[in-house]
């Protein structure tokens, strides 16, 4: 609704074919595989039929990375299905979270064993003194 009133007072139709895509302050698209596109390629960005779909998603982003700034836009859609967008000038970087998550799953860890603080249990040894011999010695 607010989108059809925005496109009115701009002298703009609306149109049904628009739908919503969500881009961050670097320029990126939430893309259908739950992490950010650069858009150049335009079937992979994630797209919302309703707007109050993508500003729930966004507030979702939002409340995960705090660094995050969003907005959602109006895009139309292509003869394909695709939406218009601009592709980001800005490359994407591989976060550092994601990163260390695929060392970990490249390599299994071994669970370490618990370390007791106190020196560990051993079998009693008696002592012998020098002429005595101990059950076993016999």
């Amino acid at each position: 609704m607010l989108t059809l009133l925005r496109s009115i007072f701009e002298g703009k139709p609306g149109t049904m074919t628009d739908v919503f895509v969500i881009r961050n302050q670097l320029g990126h698209y939430w893309g259908k595989s739950k992490t950010w596109v650069d858009g150049s390629e335009a079937r992979a960005v994630m797209r919302a039929k309703h707007e109050d779909e993508a500003i729930n998603t966004l507030f979702e982003l939002g409340s995960k990375d705090i660094e995050l700034r969003g907005e959602v836009l109006a895009a139309e859609l292509t003869e394909r299905g695709e939406p218009v967008i601009e592709p980001s000038q800005i490359p994407l970087q591989l976060e550092p979270e994601s990163e260390l998550e695929t060392e970990l799953e490249l390599e299994p860890e071994a669970e370490p064993e618990p370390v007791s603080e106190s020196e560990p249990e051993s079998e009693p040894q008696s002592e012998t003194r020098p002429g005595q011999e101990t059950a076993s010695q016999i």
